[in-house]
């Protein structure tokens, strides 16, 4: 199975999934202008990573705004990672978000509650870099 990386665009965030490390980043905004189509190569390849799965799985999302379309497939990408915990794998969302941003903040927490999967909740300046 292949790393899938799609750069960043001005309306889709970068996606970096490694199934040798099982590390998985999301990063930028998300408002495809066709979500279906954007979202499904990412978790057509989440549903073969599942079959041989890496022994830790951590997610790292980092997304500064992002429209419901995107929502529903981000929540999908989570529930998929139940399935992992499930199967008593390990599995983590790292949630990234700016400090003067509240909101984001509090989707992450909404997510966390709707799914079995550890969250950490990491804030961050707009100054500082991260996910390098």
């Amino acid at each position: 199975m292949n790393v899938l990386h799609i750069e960043a665009g001005a309306h889709t965030p970068l996606i970096n999934l490694n199934p040798t490390t099982g590390i998985m980043e999301i990063r930028g905004r998300s408002i495809p202008d066709d979500p279906e189509a954007f979202w499904g190569v990412v978790l057509n390849w989440f549903d073969e990573y599942m079959r041989q799965p890496s022994s830790n799985t951590l997610v790292k999302i980092d997304l500064e705004y992002f429209n419901i379309t995107s929502s529903k497939r981000i929540l999908f990408l989570l529930y998929k990672l139940n399935e992992l915990v499930d199967a008593g794998r390990s599995a983590q969302v790292e949630w990234y978000y700016r400090k003067s941003d509240e909101d984001m903040y509090e989707v992450g927490q909404d997510y966390a509650f709707m799914v079995r999967v550890p969250f950490e909740f990491k804030e961050y300046s707009d100054t500082d870099h991260i996910l390098v």
